[in-house]
């Protein structure tokens, strides 16, 4: 039978809590982090730290000025060594390394920053420093502001180039000198009047008045108290041309001998059918007054005659215009003028007017181009996001090509790539490495791990493993599957076994690294006598490892010294 239970309903409130979610710090993002010198290279711009290190190779600057390293914590190549800290004696040579790594704790025997050994500073004889070269020209030729700079060699090797200390090359500030004020022209000044009032064509041989115009060399004036002087202005200060627009001076006539008796033959005037005399010693010209008097000597049958108009001489050719350079799409051009005036055309009776045109326009080939300053086109659209995980830079250009500059013209100003950052807000691919060969295991009989072989002829075998670290976002993991290797081996650890001196194994690093106790040690080297074990195991005859550290006896030092020597590091750096 079933049993209903009565049940309550209770009003539960619902509250909705708000949590705050960090976010990480802006930084200055790269895209490449080097990973020997521990710079970040090839900026991408200010994000979070997070959004940088989607991608592991990523690195970023702190506002301290520190790059670092978006992956796994890693060991930098250990640096160079370097040259002896003492030139001339004992003294110690150092080299370091730094681990990279958002959690640097990762890294193996992680304060193992520095190694220091031993060295003798074989620069006793380090000549150092040549005399300082003379001083090279100062940067300005005149005026304040300008210096010089002087350089010196270092002769010694490159071992012993501490023996120059100091700078290479070395700056002061010239001796301040007055420059030199070149002379510039002022202005021309008006023409003057023309010299004469007309062309005088006396006997054919024109005199054609002239005006001129002057200027000075005092905008500015040339300096005289500098040295050198200040250049005076090129060219001439005064300016003439001939007034060739005047009309010529005025011929008086003058009466030639009478003539005989002629018929009156002429079309207009009034001619005379008596004797004639010629008014044409000379003959007037240019407004020039008649012959006075008749020029016969009886009845006239005179009329007035039309005069023809004549032109003047062409004047002076003006300056070009514009005078300094074209404008694009213009000509520079020069003129000059003549007037129908020498004589005029009379107007009753009418006479021919002049012929021809009474202007005549070049152009001028020898005035430059204006310069044409360069301006920016458009901008391009960004490109697409260039990756596909964690941050990219998007890029977008324009040329200076509207117009491009051209005779001189100034370049354009401002940048010609702007970039933005895309973020696929994707994590990067984190492919797996290899760790270290774990140390050697124990060594043991391969079958029956009960049976003892340590001290014994019997040979074993031992293993080692690694394991791949770091996959993640669907790396690839470790190329190879070798995680274990097996080798066969004797276990000789702590065993008695005969031996012969074999001189002394290397110093070892000064320890510690820093301060006045620092010491390196060395022992003399006994070395195992091996030679009732076999030097190859099992079936395949692979090759024997001897696995552990043996008591070897190989009696008393040859030469009655010590099994190990102990010496201190000199000049080791002082502890921090």
């Amino acid at each position: 039978m079933a049993v209903l239970a009565a049940v309550t309903l209770v009003p539960v409130a619902v509250v909705l809590v708000l949590v705050a979610v960090d976010r990480s710090e802006g930084v200055r993002c790269f895209t490449h982090f080097n990973l020997t010198g521990g710079q970040c290279e090839e900026e991408l711009g200010d994000v979070d730290e997070d959004d940088c290190c989607l991608n592991h190779r990523h690195g970023y600057m702190t506002t301290d000025g520190e790059c670092h390293y978006c992956g796994d914590a890693v060991w930098s190549p250990w640096s160079p060594w370097s040259p002896c800290n003492i030139l001339c004696g004992e003294g110690v040579t150092m080299r370091s390394r730094k681990c990279f790594g958002r959690d640097q704790s990762q890294c193996d025997n992680h304060k193992d920053t520095l190694q220091v050994q031993a060295c003798s500073g074989s620069c006793c004889n380090a000549q150092g420093w040549e005399a300082w070269l003379n001083w090279a020209p100062c940067s300005v030729t005149c005026g304040g502001g300008g210096v010089r700079t002087r350089k010196r060699v270092c002769t010694s090797s490159e071992e012993c180039r501490s023996a120059c200390s100091g700078e290479s090359e070395e700056t002061e500030k010239c001796p301040t000198t007055t420059c030199p004020v070149h002379g510039g022209w002022s202005g021309w000044s008006g023409w003057s009047p023309c010299s004469g009032s007309c062309i005088n064509n006396h006997l054919g041989k024109p005199s054609i008045p002239s005006r001129g115009r002057q200027r000075t060399c005092t905008s500015p004036a040339p300096s005289t108290d500098t040295v050198p002087h200040g250049n005076g202005c090129p060219g001439n200060h005064i300016q003439v041309q001939d007034c060739s627009e005047l009309p010529n001076c005025p011929v008086d006539g003058s009466w030639g001998a009478w003539s005989a008796f002629n018929p009156c033959s002429v079309s207009c005037g009034q001619g005379l059918q008596l004797s004639s005399r010629k008014c044409d010693s000379p003959a007037p010209q240019y407004g020039g007054q008649f012959c006075p008097g008749s020029s016969t000597s009886s009845r006239t049958c005179q009329s007035p005659c039309p005069v023809d108009g004549a032109w003047t001489g062409w004047s002076s050719w003006s300056d070009c215009s514009p005078p300094s350079c074209v404008p694009q799409g213009q000509t520079s051009v020069k003129s000059h003028h003549r007037s129908c005036s020498n004589p005029a055309p009379s107007s009753n009776p009418p006479g021919i007017g002049c012929q021809g045109d009474d202007k005549e326009a070049e152009t001028c080939n020898n005035v430059p181009p204006c310069p044409v300053d360069g301006a920016w086109g458009s901008w391009s659209p960004f490109s697409s996001c260039p990756v596909t995980c964690g941050m990219g830079l998007q890029v977008s250009t324009r040329k200076c090509d509207s117009p491009a500059p051209k005779y001189g013209g100034r370049l354009c100003v401002g940048e010609e790539r702007q970039t933005t950052i895309c973020n696929t807000n994707t994590y990067c691919p984190v492919d797996g490495v290899w760790s270290e060969w774990s140390p050697w295991k124990v060594c043991e009989h391969p079958f029956r791990k009960t049976t003892k072989i340590r001290c014994t002829n019997l040979g074993g075998s031992q293993i080692r493993e690694r394991i791949c670290l770091h996959v993640d976002h669907n790396g690839t993991i470790c190329d190879g599957n070798t995680l274990s290797e097996t080798r066969g081996c004797y276990d000789v650890h702590r065993c008695y076994i005969k031996g012969n001196w074999e001189g002394w194994e290397p110093w070892s690093l000064c320890q510690p690294s820093c301060g006045q106790k620092s010491r390196r040690f060395r022992d003399r080297y006994c070395k195992p006598d091996y030679s009732d074990y076999r030097l190859t195991i099992g079936r395949q005859n692979e090759k024997a490892a001897f696995f552990g550290t043996p008591q070897a006896d190989c009696g008393a030092p040859p030469d009655g010294g010590q099994k190990f020597e102990v010496q201190p590091c000199q000049n080791a750096p002082p502890c921090p």
